[in-house]
């Protein structure tokens, strides 16, 4: 890695010294300075005895000659001259300066036959090694190792996979069902075409996967390759843009040129939301090269026929600032949107990523994940991993709870700083803070409840909790915003009854309840004042704040901010209150706090319901307590029960029906009998 920093500085180094050596090489004579004087200025110079040596050159066929030679005070110093060629008067002087002593040497040469050959070989070679030089260190500017040079400058970036060497498959991708089911599809036309074509259907050129970062969008692409064995080429958005213009236009040309050549394949454009912005918008500066690659690439798209078995997949986390005519059909015809996954798909991510890794007995994944929400499937991957470092440095042969547990709350919070030392007066703040964001969550129903809670500082915290829905929601209630807004506000409320003094620790907080606040009156329509309107607070591609836009009265504006204010105010009295009516609880998990450092959400919920720790319950009330806490685990099996006692029904019924049918044919088959045995006696009869 340091060989690839140093160089572009280097080469840049190098660079410099060649300027300085062509310099050099051109102004050599700066050092060495030749004085240009006329014949009366050589005349005078000879009658004042200035000049200690003369080189006198004639050239053949010409009425001048040259006259060289050095000064006496100044030996680095030279003239010449150009007189006649026949000049016996500068003769006779030259002739007598030497007899007198005062010129040293006056030399006659006869004008030298120039060698062509060395003349082009002396004033063209050192050209050529210095544009070689300039060629080879550009080249290094370039990146140009493994055979690449400044001549290919503006060929495809792009890497080469070939399918057999594409290890991912769908099996390694876990979370995005759902998405898998479209991407099939696509295999399935990868592997063999005709069974679409053959229909008139036309498979879709382009997939664009959007979602937020870590999601697994690269590793999906990657999948489609493994599954259908084809190659698969993988490029960056920025790896397209450069300084130079038509640079960006010519790589996307030789990018679909490679993959004509290797039909059916797969192209992967990563981050595309480089190259694919909105033209004319101003974002990235205008750029003009920036422009024309997307020109280009949109033509390219264009170009190429479905039934080539060319699919390009692109991944951005900012589909809002693309190109609408990147987005068209014919083009990106498959937008899918790869969301972080639900407590199912995370607990399948977490399994794909335990297959290598020893657990201690008692790890449940599925606990893991309930506690993750939000977490994407790179967030899930990099806690196990911390868990098994965590295990490794202490020495231990399986990964523990409290691995897991410890490397949650270093992906979240930061690693512990028990280094850090607190006042004991600083360190009461901490524990009461933490412990009001505890108590409101137990209070109110839709707030987020407490699972974890730490006065152990991480990163810039003093103290540290873990707050998450007891049920993971897709869509939020007026009641459940409120709720939450009312659990950030705890900690502050506890500061000031307890203390009468508040501190800089509910910075956080507050950013998330006024960002709730305000997306409630601008985005959700939630303010009884304003109505169900929808105010955007900032231009997504501008990034102008709603002050600038224009679009809204001064007005408009001030009841927003009102409205803001008022909800905020509002909740933060209502938890005052709260805390005011659970003063004595909200004291006893403090004070544990400040003995044990960290209690969990069963030991919140023991302090709060029963006033004890769990370990000080009798049996009755620990049961209850474990019903309380795993109050969701219970609804789950009296659910599981009630389904079974409802099929149970369902097959005795089905089993009475099934018998009341039996007996009912069994009649039926009884007075056939009988009737066919009437009949034949009545025939016997007869015959009688």
């Amino acid at each position: 890695m340091n060989n690839g920093r140093q160089r572009p500085t280097f080469a840049i180094l190098a660079m410099i010294l060649i300027s300085i050596g062509i310099f050099a090489y051109f102004q050599k004579d700066f050092t060495n300075p030749v004085q240009n004087i006329s014949y009366s200025e050589l005349v005078q110079k000879i009658e004042k005895n200035e000049i200690e040596e003369v080189v006198v050159q004639a050239k053949n066929g010409e009425s001048t000659a040259t006259v060289t030679g050095k000064y006496k005070n100044d030996s680095n110093s030279t003239f010449k001259a150009v007189v006649r060629a026949s000049n016996s008067s500068l003769e006779n002087k030259l002739y007598e300066s030497v007899k007198n002593g005062e010129i040293k040497n006056v030399t006659y040469k006869e004008d030298e036959k120039t060698n062509i050959i060395y003349s082009l070989i002396s004033g063209v070679l050192p050209f050529l090694i210095m544009i070689g030089l300039l060629v080879f260190f550009m080249n290094q500017m370039q990146g140009g190792g493994g055979g690449r040079s400044v001549m290919n400058f503006q060929k495809s970036k792009a890497k080469k996979i070939e399918g057999d060497e594409a290890k991912v498959t769908f099996a390694d991708v876990a979370g995005c069902d759902e998405e898998k089911q479209e991407l099939a599809e696509m295999v399935e036309f990868l592997k063999d075409h005709r069974k679409f074509t053959k229909m008139g259907a036309k498979i879709p050129k382009g997939v664009l996967l959007e979602g937020p970062p870590g999601t697994g969008k690269t590793l999906l692409a990657r999948a489609v390759a493994g599954e259908a064995k084809v190659p698969f080429f993988s490029i960056s958005g920025s790896d397209f843009v450069e300084m130079f213009v038509g640079v960006g236009a010519s790589r996307v040309r030789d990018l679909f040129k490679e993959a004509v050549k290797n039909a059916p394949c797969i192209i992967f454009i990563d981050e595309i939301d480089a190259v694919g912005r909105k033209r004319g918008s101003g974002v990235g500066g205008g750029n003009d090269e920036r422009e024309q690659t997307l020109n280009q690439l949109l033509v390219e798209m264009d170009g190429f026929e479905g039934d080539k078995g060319i699919i390009v997949i692109a991944a951005t986390n900012r589909a809002d600032v693309l190109d609408s005519a990147l987005r068209r059909p014919g083009r990106f015809d498959r937008q899918i949107k790869v969301s972080t996954p639900d407590v199912k798909g995370r607990e399948a991510i977490l399994k794909v990523h335990a297959k290598n890794k020893p657990f201690a007995k008692g790890v449940e994944l599925r606990s893991i994940a309930e506690k993750t929400p939000g977490f994407s499937g790179a967030d899930l991957a990099n806690l196990l991993n911390e868990a098994a470092l965590l295990a490794a440095r202490e020495n231990k042969n399986e990964i523990e709870k409290e691995h897991l547990d410890e490397a949650m709350d270093r992906v979240i919070g930061g690693p512990a700083k028990r280094s850090r030392v607190y006042t004991e007066k600083e360190k009461r703040l901490v524990a009461y803070h933490e412990a009001g964001h505890a108590i409101v969550g137990m209070v109110l129903d839709s707030a987020d409840k407490v699972q974890k809670v730490t006065i152990i500082p991480r990163g810039d915290a003093g103290g540290y909790n873990l707050m998450i829905p007891e049920e993971e929601k897709y869509f939020m209630t007026k009641t459940d915003l409120t709720d939450k807004i009312c659990g950030l506000l705890g900690g502050r409320a506890a500061e000031q009854i307890f203390f009468n003094e508040v501190s800089t620790g509910a910075h956080n907080d507050f950013e998330r309840v006024t960002a709730i606040a305000r997306a409630m009156v601008t985005e959700y329509g939630m303010s009884d004042k304003i109505g169900p309107m929808q105010f955007p607070y900032s231009d997504p591609y501008m990034g102008r704040q709603l002050s600038s836009i224009g679009n809204y009265s001064e007005e408009i504006l001030k009841e927003i901010d009102n409205e803001v204010r008022r909800i905020v105010t509002e909740n933060y009295d209502k938890v005052l209150n709260l805390i005011e009516e659970n003063r004595e609880k909200l004291e006893l998990v403090a004070e544990t706090l400040m003995k044990v450092e960290t209690i969990d959400r069963k030991e919140i919920v023991s302090l709060y319901e029963f006033g004890k720790m769990p370990n000080e319950l009798d049996e009755e009330t620990a049961e209850k307590l474990d019903k309380i806490v795993n109050k969701k685990y219970y609804e789950e099996l009296a659910k599981e029960e009630a389904k079974k006692a409802e099929e149970l029904a369902k097959q005795q019924e089905k089993q009475l029906e099934e018998k009341e049918i039996e007996e009912v044919v069994e009649e039926k088959i009884e007075a056939e009998k009988s009737v066919e045995q009437s009949d034949e006696q009545n025939s016997s009869n007869e015959e009688k």
